[in-house]
């Protein structure tokens, strides 16, 4: 699997762009399977890197979503209320939150496409 390379990964397989349009990896969706329930923040939410914002409900398990840097939410995939399986369709096309990205810095702790491939891939026990 490759991973677009126009954004930046996190070990919590949630991916963040440079203008803060915030996603699950397809690495994660593959791992959820049918993903049937997304809770996401209201816009003007302060989001803190590491911590969690919302969650993913799938037919197998409720997993947390994590935030890769802090922030505050500017927009809310309304559509995902609706219709969660986009995520499952693109998991990197469809963003789940955009957020104001507090400390551009933060970026730099996270993982390229590359660096998040081979992690994903040592966890799947490849």
């Amino acid at each position: 699997m490759s991973y677009p390379t126009d954004r930046k990964y996190t070990k919590e397989h949630e991916w963040i762009t440079a203008d803060g349009a915030i996603g699950i990896t397809s690495h994660a969706q593959d791992s959820l399977g049918d993903i049937v329930f997304v809770e996401l923040p209201k816009v003007g939410t302060e989001i803190s890197s590491g911590k969690t914002f919302g969650t993913v409900e799938s037919v197998k398990a409720v997993s947390d979503l994590y935030a890769p840097v802090s922030g505050t939410v500017t927009a809310v995939n309304e559509s995902l209320a609706t219709a969660p399986e986009q995520v499952n369709k693109d998991a990197h096309g469809a963003w789940m939150l955009k957020i104001k990205i507090k400390d551009p810095a933060e970026m730099n702790a996270l993982l390229s496409a590359a660096d998040y491939e081979k992690f994903a891939s040592e966890e799947a026990g490849h």
